[in-house]
């Protein structure tokens, strides 16, 4: 496959409504594609926990019960993946769903967002390392480390905290991965900020594009997603020939809004080589440094 020079990518600051029924949340997500896709991005990133949405379609006896909550959306786990694969080959994008619990074959659930093509292609990444609020809802933790190999290149994806984790992201990037997709849910402003400065440091430490997706906006029907605040954010190494301060597009906070930009991937390659620093390079001079790509799934897309 010929390595791609530059990638478009769209990131959702994605608003948490209360749809009334399962047709009106399906307008919604095929209106903000349509929107997504007039950016002339190749790449659509939804948030985290964005799929918790349609819980509000079934009432308030669902909606306002957490693990009602959790079983109506993962049962429509299945019927939601389809949408999006369909909504892909319409606009031809690739789409990353927004994430939500998906039910394991021993009835526990994990936070799962799919990357679906515009061939009909899905793959999953499973979020691996717990918050505190999602330990308490019963949500487990998911494996493995996945790495993506697309029409579009080689995507990784961490959820939200595993972001904050400087070994999953960097056991993607030793697999290959060039694009680092962060889907995020974060309460409070202070999340977001760390989430944030995750993105820009594993930018800047594997010499990679980050792309961060937030959900906003206060849906206080659901004990789930009540609170939510963010920007959607690219992020790129700090250096001369990609941007001086690593942000190649920011958003307004908590403003619902598509932000995009293009990577320009050829030149992340030459900073790997010939960049100002040699932060990939050099991971392996810190003491106890290993390599991780091993323990990382390659799925073909």
């Amino acid at each position: 496959m010929t390595e791609r020079k530059t990638l478009k990518v769209a990131a959702a600051q994605y608003p948490i409504d209360r749809p009334d029924s399962l047709a009106a949340w399906r307008h919604k997500i095929a209106r903000w594609v349509q929107e997504g896709a007039a950016t002339g991005a190749e790449l659509l990133v939804f948030p985290e926990y964005a799929a918790i949405e349609q819980a509000a379609t079934f009432g308030p006896e669902v909606s306002g019960d957490l693990e009602e909550t959790l079983k109506s959306v993962a049962d429509l786990a299945r019927e939601r993946v389809a949408f999006h694969q369909d909504l892909a080959a319409k606009h031809k994008v690739h789409i990353l769903v927004g994430s939500g619990p998906l039910r394991k074959g021993d009835g526990q659930y994990v936070n799962a967002a799919q990357l679906v093509t515009p061939n009909g292609s899905a793959g999953v990444q499973e979020k691996l390392i717990m918050t505190p609020f999602e330990r308490d809802w019963g949500i487990r933790p998911g494996h493995p480390i996945r790495l993506f190999e697309t029409a579009l290149g080689k995507i990784g994806i961490a959820i939200c905290y595993d972001s904050e984790f400087p070994l999953l992201v960097r056991g993607m990037a030793e697999a290959g991965a060039e694009v680092i997709l962060i889907p995020s849910c974060t309460e409070r402003i202070s999340g977001y900020h760390r989430v944030r400065t995750s993105a820009r440091a594993r930018a800047l430490e594997n010499q990679v594009a980050t792309v961060l997706s937030p959900s906003i906006g206060d849906a206080l029907w659901s004990p789930a997603v009540d609170h939510n605040a963010g920007a959607a954010g690219l992020y790129v190494p700090s250096e001369q020939i990609m941007s001086d301060d690593g942000t190649l597009a920011e958003g307004t906070i908590n403003e619902p809004q598509w932000v995009a930009a293009t990577i320009d991937l050829a030149r992340l390659r030459r900073l790997r080589c010939e960049g100002e620093m040699r932060n990939y390079a050099d991971w392996e001079c810190q003491p106890g440094a290993s390599c991780l790509s091993g323990k990382v799934d390659v799925v073909r897309l």
